[in-house]
Parts: structure tokens; C-alpha cells; sequence
């Protein structure tokens, strides 16, 4: 079923009259003309005569007495089909809807029962220009690209998309992730002038292997993100066992006080377990805090872009790496994953911090000053500013460069905002994937096409980027202006006034 009005090559006398005609039968019909007359004068039937002579009446009844409006009427919308074609694509799209929840909706609340089919073809109408529109883009304007994988009813999804515009340029369900599958895609974008300086990703070998393969001369980044976090779940795992620790300690010595309160003496066995506990307890504190140290460390200084020069990062993530491969014995099944982690994929992670350091002295040339200074400038914007350390830096900051540290300043926050670590991008896009794919057994490469379609054309209501407010993704990409989604998929909008 569709809501398209069906072609009709052998249309009736009735149904090829003009809006003229069909008046002047009624005038005629409410004049006393015989319906048998008029309807043998113009070829049709009396009972398509009658159907005028009723709508005459209606018009009538509606000119003299008017229905009275409701008093919290807000204002008229005319619902047309192209209206209707619309409001599936925003209840699918912006809502998140099922296609079931689609037709319930015409249903109880516009009494416009359609078939289940029917949604399934609104969409199906929309794919083809949302396609062509896709495929026309181009892919040059992206600097650091963001690639991950999802999983839908086992089926993977690769996700990829622009760090700093946020466009997705890669939606794809696949049969397999593995090498072949990536570099086969990632070829396919290259020919839209998909060429970026870096992209980031995590540690999966189809990915990283597809990438080597398709594009040499692009280096991955480590994804800091999931070491970061696997590392905090690691120290809050040793601080709740330290916790615990001192919790049973507690228990056992107030265990031995009420037993020598009763007894006037000590219990033996308590006392046995409470000095075992009291060494585990220490034991556990101490790994406690040094793992603590560590993480603060490794977060603060080794990959904190106001850090030091890239050698003096590898020298100390290094020696963190060496103290958790002392720690490991004691806490085996916990330490020794990201300590591997860590040491097997040091490059990776800390490739930030080469081009870190080339644009520091890049900068520092352009200047014409020390690239320490650049990097006691760059130290200082990272500071919070409720501290009164910040401004007695940036104070003697002022002193040694004069006029030239306004400008500084101003390069330096540039250019701290352009270093990309984490792809943070790519697991907020995933998160509002997963919104779209749980309604969802099988997604369909069509729905993707649609779904990526409004994704980059979308624009984004609030943003904690403020030049992101009110643009949408491919807006921030190629610096143009576009229409509202539904008017690039052919829609006229509706307008009150």
C-alpha cells in the first residue's frame, strides 16, 4: 500500500470534471433542475449528481453557521501526504520510533490507519536522495578521522567520522571486521578525497591491519580512552579491596574487645586472624596507593598535553610500566592486563605528543621565542583559573613577553584545543547509534544510508563547543550552509504564517 494517489488511465466521465462543472451541477441540482436531467445533460450518474447536491449543502450550512473554534486552539495545520511522509521521517529519525510505533501513532491520534508497508515505503522514497547526497560529499576537508566498531545481532557496524566536525563518512554492516573488509572501505572513502593527516582507534587488529594496508602513510593513534579507563577501574578495585580490608580489621578487634569484656580474656584465634588481617590490610593499602600514584601520574603528566618534551613522556611512562611489573606478582589477574596493555602499545598512545612537539616548535619559531616558553604558556591555560598559581605564572609570563604574550595565549589555546587523544568523538556518535539499532534485529544497509543522511544533516541543538550550536555536522566540515534535512530530501516544511 502506498499513500500516492495510484494512476488511473481509465478514469470515469465523473471523475474527469473539472471543479467548475461539478459546481455548476450542484447550483443546478439546489435550482429544482431534475437529478435525472442533469445527470443524462453531463453523462454521469444521478448518484454521483446527489454526492454534489450533499457537498452544495455542506457548504451552505458551513457559510451560515460556522462551527465554533475550541477556545485553546493553538492554530490549523492542513495534513496533507506530503505532511504525513514527513512526520514518519521525524518520528523514525528525531523520535527514534519503531515502524510499528509509526503506524499505531497515524492511528489513535490522526485516524489515518496505514499499513505497516506503507512507513516501510516513506523510507524506502527518502534512501535514494539521502544516498545521492551522501555520495557527493567531499571527504578531504577531514583532518583526524575517529573508527570504531559496533555490533548489532552479532553483525558488526563500522563506525567512522571526522574528530573535530563530527561527521560520520563510514556506516556499514558488514559480514566480518577483519583486514580485508576495513581496507576495502577505507579505499572507497579515499576516492571521495578521504585523506587525513591521522586517525585514531582503538587496538583492534582487523582495523589497524585494514588501515596499514589501505592507507600506509596515515598513522593510527592509540584511543587513550580505554587504557585511561581500564587503569581507574584498576585502582578503584585495589581501594575498595584496602577498604575492605580495614573493614574486617575492624570487625575482628571489636569482636576481640566484647569477648575480653566477657571473658576477661583474650581469644586466641581472633587475635590469630586479626594480626593476618592487619598485614593484609597494610599489604592492600600499599598497593593501593602506589597504583593510585601511578594513574595520576600516567594521566597528569604523561599524557596531560601540557606535558613535557615526547622523550621525557616515553622515559616516564616507561618507568610506570616497570613499577606495575613489580606490583603484578601480588595482584596477578588484575595488574597484568593493562600493565600488557600499557607496554604494548606505548607509540600508539603517546603519538599525540609528536605532533604535540612539532607544532610547539613550529609556533615557537614563528614567534621568535623558546619553545619552553611555549610550553610554560601552554602549562599555564591548562591550570584552573580559581588558582592563584595560574596568575602568578601567566603575571611573569607578562613581564618576560610583553605585548607578545596576548598573542601567545591566543596560539596556545588553539592549539591545545586541536590535540586529539581520546576518540570521545566516536563513542558519543556510538551512543546515539545504539538508540537506533536496540528497535532493531536487522538494520538494513538502506536504514543506514537514512540514518547517517540525518546524522550529518541534523543540526545540533546545544553543544558544549559553542561553535558547534546551530550548525550541523557537514556545516562544521565544509564551512557551508544547507537546508533543513527534510528540504534536502525534496519536503516543503510547514509554516504558520
Amino acid at each position: 500500500m502506498c499513500i500516492l494517489s495510484p494512476n488511473r488511465p481509465h478514469a470515469s466521465r465523473a471523475a474527469s470534471l473539472a471543479g467548475p462543472t461539478r459546481q455548476q451541477l450542484a447550483l443546478d441540482a439546489l435550482a429544482g433542475v431534475p437529478i435525472s436531467q442533469i445527470a443524462a445533460d453531463n453523462d454521469v450518474s444521478r448518484k454521483f449528481v446527489y454526492r454534489q447536491l450533499h457537498r452544495a449543502h455542506q457548504g451552505l450550512d458551513l457559510a451560515f453557521d460556522p462551527p465554533q473554534s475550541p477556545q485553546d486552539l493553538l492554530f490549523w495545520l492542513p495534513v496533507t501526504r506530503p505532511w504525513l511522509r514527513q512526520l514518519v521521517l521525524g518520528l523514525v529519525l528525531t523520535c527514534h520510533s519503531s515502524l510499528r510505533g509509526v503506524r499505531e501513532l497515524l492511528c489513535d491520534l490522526f485516524d489515518y490507519p496505514v499499513a505497516l508497508g506503507t512507513v516501510h515505503n516513506i523510507l524506502g522514497q527518502a534512501v535514494a536522495r539521502a544516498g545521492a547526497i551522501n555520495a557527493r560529499q567531499d571527504l578531504s576537508a577531514v583532518r583526524i578521522g575517529a573508527h570504531d566498531e559496533l555490533f548489532q545481532a552479532t553483525k558488526p557496524v563500522l563506525v567512522g567520522a571526522c574528530v573535530h566536525s563530527t561527521y560520520c563518512y563510514l556506516l556499514s554492516q558488514e559480514e566480518h571486521r577483519d583486514a580485508d573488509t576495513w581496507g576495502v572501505r577505507l579505499l572507497e572513502l579515499s576516492e571521495k578525497g578521504f585523506a587525513p593527516q591521522a586517525t585514531i582507534a582503538d587496538f583492534g587488529t582487523g582495523l589497524r591491519a585494514g588501515q596499514r594496508q589501505a592507507l600506509p602513510d596515515v598513522p593510527c593513534r592509540g584511543d587513550v580512552f580505554h587504557p585511561l579507563r581500564d587503569f581507574q577501574a584498576l585502582s578503584t578495585y585495589l581501594d575498595n579491596r584496602a577498604y575492605q580490608a580495614m573493614a574486617t580489621l575492624e570487625d575482628l578487634r571489636h569482636g576481640q574487645k566484647t569477648f575480653e569484656h566477657r571473658k576477661g580474656r583474650k581469644d586466641r584465634s581472633l587475635a590469630r586472624r586479626a594480626a593476618c588481617c592487619e598485614r593484609e590490610q597494610q599489604r592492600a593499602m600499599a598497593v593501593a596507593d602506589d597504583v593510585r600514584t601511578l594513574l595520576s601520574w600516567w594521566r597528569q603528566d604523561v599524557l596531560a598535553v601540557a606535558g613535557p618534551e615526547q622523550a621525557e613522556r616515553q622515559a616516564l611512562y616507561d618507568w610506570i610500566v616497570s613499577e606495575l611489573a613489580t606490583l603484578q606478582p601480588r595482584w596477578e589477574h588484575k595488574i597484568g592486563p593493562i600493565r600488557r596493555l600499557l607496554a604494548n602499545h606505548r607509540d600508539e598512545l603517546l603519538a599525540f605528543g609528536v605532533q604535540l612537539d612539532q607544532d610547539v616548535g613550529l609556533l615557537a619559531e614563528q614567534l621568535q621565542v623558546s619553545p619552553g616558553m611555549v610550553r610554560e604558556a601552554l602549562a599555564v591555560q591548562q591550570m584552573d583559573e580559581a588558582r592563584p598559581a595560574r596568575w602568578q605564572r601567566e603575571k611573569e609570563l607578562w613581564r618576560q613577553l610583553r605585548g607578545k604574550y596576548a598573542l601567545l595565549r591566543s596560539e596556545v589555546e588553539e592549539l591545545a584545543a586541536s590535540v586529539v587523544r581520546a576518540s570521545s568523538v566516536i563513542e558519543n556518535l556510538n551512543s546515539r547509534l545504539r538508540n537506533y539499532f536496540f528497535l532493531r534485529k536487522q538494520l538494513g544497509q538502506d536504514y543506514l544510508v537514512l540514518l547517517r543522511f540525518y546524522l550529518n544533516h541534523r543540526r545540533f541543538p546545544r553543544s558544549e563547543h559553542s561553535q558547534r550550536v546551530g550548525k550541523s555536522p557537514r556545516e562544521l566540515l565544509t564551512g557551508e550552509q544547507h537546508g533543513h534535512w527534510l528540504e534536502l530530501l525534496g519536503y516543503q516544511r510547514f509554516c504558520r504564517n
